[in-house]
């Protein structure tokens, strides 16, 4: 499985973004889906996930409230909707395919992963 993120950009805070993440190759729709972020300096976290169905979506404390993930099993896409941006949610965005139906924060469950998207955000 291929992943290729795109959507993101500069923008100021308080602003947002649409990220999307496209599944090529050995699809399997079956599987869980997740966000995960890395910002310069710090170890990769876990932002949200949705489970195979596009059910049960989970977040982050600290984006929750302001993010949405959502998936179109149709298309192989999965979106993460991203608002009321602020500084701290500068990093390189991106997704991952999990081993599971279920989407999952763990790192460890996922076994494909995509190379990412900056989002920078501007005070």
């Amino acid at each position: 499985v291929q992943l290729q993120a795109s959507g993101g950009g500069l923008v100021q805070t308080g602003g947002s973004l649409r990220l999307s993440c496209a599944a090529s190759g050995r699809t399997n729709t079956n599987n869980g889906m997740g966000w995960f972020r890395q910002a310069p300096g710090k170890e990769r976290e876990f932002v949200a996930t949705i489970d195979w169905n596009g059910g049960r979506p989970s977040y982050a404390d600290s984006v929750k409230g302001r993010f949405t993930i959502s998936r179109d099993r149709a298309k192989n896409t999965v979106y993460l909707q991203v608002n009321s941006l602020k500084a701290e949610d500068t990093a390189v965005y991106s997704c991952a395919v999990s081993r599971y139906a279920v989407g999952s924060s763990q790192a460890a469950s996922y076994v494909s992963w995509g190379q990412g998207t900056q989002v920078t955000v501007s005070s």
